[in-house]
């Protein structure tokens, strides 16, 4: 295994990631000017031939397909490591950030709701590659095959517990994030996502000064805290989290191995090993059914109260629609209100089209945007309502448990367990061996 992990890095650093990105900024040769007009720094991909759209498409299936075998065959740290790196220089560097999975849900939701966008095929499977391995084998795309995971993991030095409160607090902004992102791209308005990714300006060398800057802060926070941004930011996690859920293969503590030594929780910088629950900390059970009983009832108002919320942020989200926008514009312009025309009015003057024609689109997006924002509100309401019941559902841990959901598959915690043996895999009918941490089913 090490000369094979060995082997993998030499590889590694000898991949061609300058020359490559070059290649990709400067694929079509710039127009001649005589003007003096100096041509700005390109900051996006080149579109790709379809045959790279494929090769794109068979490195992630084969970083997911290692990534599950070093978690599940060899549960080896140090393969994990050389495919986040690997990752991070492909996927990153040399491809800039795109196409990625987590911009991929935009895509996904404008095709939906828009009859003329035609989803590209490629963009789709990158959306649901990851999740159909997580659904049998837990979150192995953040383990290695995301390159802002990698990023931040490769960057971490010593782990730092957030307080309980803080983290589930959190823990709500990415549904909050995933909401907003649909609504802005059902709408037609802009991809969130990727507009303020807080990594692409690193791998493109440029961007936004504020976008860069959060970034920047992002990856320090990262030096002491486990992945902020998967954890508290990135709204493809979500859908990872449900998906991971119900994995037929993930991590488990075996109940007959484990010395209940909490090394393996020490090590897991993302609190995804749930420890022991003492008898002190559960409150008696009628306490607990009545403050649940009353969470239940709770939580049609508060869907109905953020729903409300919502409705009435409509106004505000729809402007900034580009389409509404301009529609404001000129009708302040048609009234009398606004002498000095923009270069988006003008150029809307100069296309001939009645403003009436323009009314009406804009009143089209703002309906479509008061329908969005009230699902949004309500959206955010299930999820306040539904994370309080499950809090209040408080249980008894007589064993050490793993999170299928909050688990990233970094394999620490293989490394930290006392417990040692054959490598494990727990099937329907067979079980071979057994070790204080194992993938099993």
């Amino acid at each position: 295994m090490r000369r094979y992990s060995e082997a993998i890095w030499i590889l590694v650093g000898m991949f061609p990631v300058v020359p490559a990105w070059a290649q990709e900024q400067q694929r079509q040769p710039p127009p001649e000017f005589r003007s003096g007009y100096a041509l700005p720094p390109l900051n996006a991909p080149m579109p790709r031939a379809e045959v790279f759209t494929v090769v794109d498409l068979l490195v992630l299936l084969a970083v997911l397909s290692l990534t599950a075998w070093f978690l599940l065959g060899a549960r080896s740290r140090a393969g994990v490591r050389v495919l986040a790196v690997f990752s991070l220089l492909y996927f990153g560097f040399y491809r800039l950030g795109c196409v990625c999975s987590i911009g991929a849900v935009q895509n996904v939701a404008l095709a939906l709701v828009e009859p003329g966008y035609v989803l590209p095929w490629s963009v789709g499977l990158f959306f649901l590659l990851p999740l159909v391995f997580a659904l049998f084998f837990g979150r192995v795309f953040c383990a290695a095959a995301c390159p802002l995971g990698a990023l931040q993991d490769l960057v971490l030095i010593r782990s730092r517990r957030l307080p309980a409160f803080l983290e589930q607090g959190l823990s709500l902004i990415p549904y909050l994030y995933l909401g907003a992102g649909l609504l802005m791209a059902a709408t037609g308005t802009s991809f969130l996502f990727c507009q303020y990714d807080p990594f692409v300006g690193f791998f493109r060398f440029g961007g936004p000064a504020t976008v860069m800057a959060f970034g920047a802060a992002l990856l320090l926070l990262s030096t002491v805290v486990g992945r902020p941004f998967c954890r508290f930011l990135c709204p493809y996690g979500v859908l990872l989290r449900a998906c991971s859920g119900v994995a037929r293969w993930r991590v488990r503590i075996a109940p007959s191995a484990c010395v209940q030594c909490h090394l393996c929780a020490d090590a897991c910088p993302f609190g995804a090993i749930r420890p022991v629950t003492p008898n002190a900390d559960l409150e008696p059970r009628p306490v607990g059914r009545r403050r649940l009983a009353v969470l239940i009832l709770l939580l049609p108002l508060l869907v109905i109260g953020f729903s409300a919320l919502g409705h009435l942020a409509s106004p505000a989200l729809a402007r900034q629609n580009r389409v509404i926008a301009l529609a404001e514009r000129v009708w302040l312009e048609e009234q009398g209100q606004l002498w000095q025309t923009t270069e988006a009015s003008e150029g809307f003057w100069n296309s001939g089209r009645p403003p009436a024609e323009l009314y009406r689109e804009a009143l089209a997006v703002r309906r479509r945007f008061g329908i969005g924002a009230t699902l949004l509100g309500g959206w955010f309401g299930l999820v306040v309502g539904g994370r309080l019941i499950l809090l209040a559902m408080r249980r008894r841990r007589t064993e050490y448990e793993a999170d299928p959901g909050a688990c990233l598959s970094c394999a620490r915690c293989y490394a930290a367990c006392p417990v040692r043996g054959e490598v494990s895999i727990s099937l329907p009918h067979r079980v071979t061996g057994e070790t204080g941490v194992t993938w099993s089913r």
